[in-house]
């Protein structure tokens, strides 16, 4: 039995083509092509053909939450991720540093370990000293 392949056409569009996930990447699309990364919602929700602005308005909320846009004022938004000219550098030259400084960090950490592990062994030495362990230890200030 042999089965024909036929391409259906659709009046309305499918649910993947309304779905939220498909309309976000086409709008980080648009925004990213966008002059500067600077895009007006408005504009947008036209391009788009969005009917419902909600769905653009949750798009951005959450693109904001995550810090890869920046509100400029109601309706006007700015591209903070990749590809966006010279915020890329930044972002770059700013993973640099925070490298740099976490490799620092790390060998700060190793050097406090060492110092820790040679103190508490030096404590339990005297501790177990019979010479020491004579004369306990008193804070000043006690009598």
């Amino acid at each position: 039995m042999e089965f024909e392949m036929t391409e259906t056409v659709r009046s309305t569009p499918s649910r993947h083509e309304k779905s939220l996930g498909l309309l976000t990447m086409k709008f980080v699309r648009l925004l990213q092509e966008a002059k500067d990364g600077v895009l007006d919602l408005k504009v947008a929700a036209d391009s788009l053909a969005v009917k419902q602005k909600r769905r653009i308005y949750d798009i951005t909320n959450v693109l904001e939450g995550v810090g890869l846009i920046e509100k400029k004022n109601k309706n006007i938004i700015q591209w903070r991720g990749e590809n966006s000219g010279s915020q890329t550098q930044d972002v770059l030259e700013k993973l640099t540093v925070l490298k740099a400084q976490i490799s620092e960090l790390e060998a700060q950490e190793k050097e406090l370990d060492l110092q820790k592990a040679w103190l508490e062994k030096n404590i339990k030495d005297l501790n177990n000293d019979t010479i020491t362990s004579t004369y306990p230890f008193m804070p000043s200030g006690s009598s």
